[in-house]
């Protein structure tokens, strides 16, 4: 395509790069008799029907008319960073702290320093009690309390006990154990740098957004019948972003979300339909929201992964993230009088 005093412009581009990182240059109108130009980089997800789709890295979709392209072109991936070897330091109550930042309960209430958190049922970390020092009463009627204010919401009370560091609660988890409380759930949680896990591979084919559509929470598999809580949840945080990779007519390829927050930034909801996985799809989504993260000033990542889970441990592992420290959950007994 040719303009007036603009040189030769060149559409390097067709329907069968739907899926690589572009750069489109588009007649965004006529003005004097001359062309001005508008240009969009991001991801090429759709081409069809004669409008072109580009996705830019902030999750915000751009509809191209094809006949007002004026030149496109593949672009690479974006250059390795600087690897930082160890992520920033924090200590165990402080990452629990963060964590509860990244997935805010709905109901909450202080119990000296301990939070009671609640959100309707929606997975044990909105619905437990963090217990980051002293409650401000004596053990056994903190216990109390927390049964009574569980109870008034028709709620299990559930308490989050961390282990393996001196930020332990071991003696508030003995005494949970001897009232007979059920431990449950244990998880790591694994910290690393972000950098190189933003230099994976794949991140060109991941979408972000602000908010999870439809299709995002098909392939979430906790939402179960509290979808609306869920997404009061998922978006809660100080920076949230989810990720996508289309699939086929059973949802996304993959998902996945992180919770930017200051030097820290936290992964989760990673998923991967089975007949995708091995394909590097995880990889893909981590390195997208890894780069975003790091866009947000974010240097170091942790995340949370139950201990029984060996795939993703490994996964995690290869990206760099070692155990921090490990937490469980204690689970009142039914009929407890404290």
């Amino acid at each position: 395509m040719e303009f007036a005093g603009g040189g030769r412009l060149e559409v390097r581009i067709t329907p069968s790069d739907v899926g690589k990182r572009v750069s489109v240059r588009r007649v965004a109108e006529i003005v004097g008799g001359r062309p001005v130009f508008s240009d969009v980089v991001g991801l090429l997800t759709s081409w069809a029907n004669g409008v072109l789709i580009v996705t830019r890295r902030n999750g915000g979709a751009v509809h191209i008319a094809e006949q007002t392209l004026a030149a496109g072109k593949i672009v690479p991936d974006r250059p390795a960073r600087p690897r930082r070897a160890t992520p920033p330091v924090a200590t165990a109550h402080e990452l629990q702290e963060l964590a509860s930042r990244g997935w805010p309960a709905l109901d909450t209430e202080r119990l000296g320093d301990w939070t009671l958190r609640a959100s309707a049922g929606f997975t044990r970390r909105a619905n437990s009690v963090l217990p980051l020092g002293d409650p401000g009463l004596p053990l056994d009627a903190a216990i109390q309390r927390v049964r009574d204010w569980y109870g008034e919401r028709g709620l299990v009370p559930y308490v989050q006990v961390a282990t393996g560091t001196m930020d332990s609660d071991e003696r508030l988890d003995a005494e949970l154990a001897r009232d007979g409380w059920t431990a449950e759930a244990f998880t790591l949680v694994c910290t690393g740098p972000i950098a190189p896990v933003a230099d994976g591979p794949g991140a060109e084919r991941v979408t972000l957004s602000r908010v999870p559509d439809a299709a995002w929470l098909s392939r979430y598999h906790r939402t179960g019948e509290l979808a609306a809580t869920a997404v009061r949840v998922l978006t809660g945080g100080p920076s949230v972003w989810f990720a996508t990779i289309p699939g086929g007519a059973q949802g996304p390829a993959a998902i996945g979300r992180c919770v930017a927050d200051g030097r820290w930034a936290q992964f989760g909801a990673v998923e991967v339909d089975p007949q995708y996985r091995r394909a590097g799809l995880a990889t893909a989504v981590m390195a997208a929201l890894a780069r975003r993260a790091l866009d947000e000033g974010a240097t170091g990542g942790y995340l949370q992964v139950e201990e029984e889970n060996e795939g993703a441990r490994a996964l995690y592992e290869r990206m760099g993230f070692t155990t921090h420290h490990g937490y469980h959950y204690r689970r009142a007994a039914q009929g407890g009088t404290r």
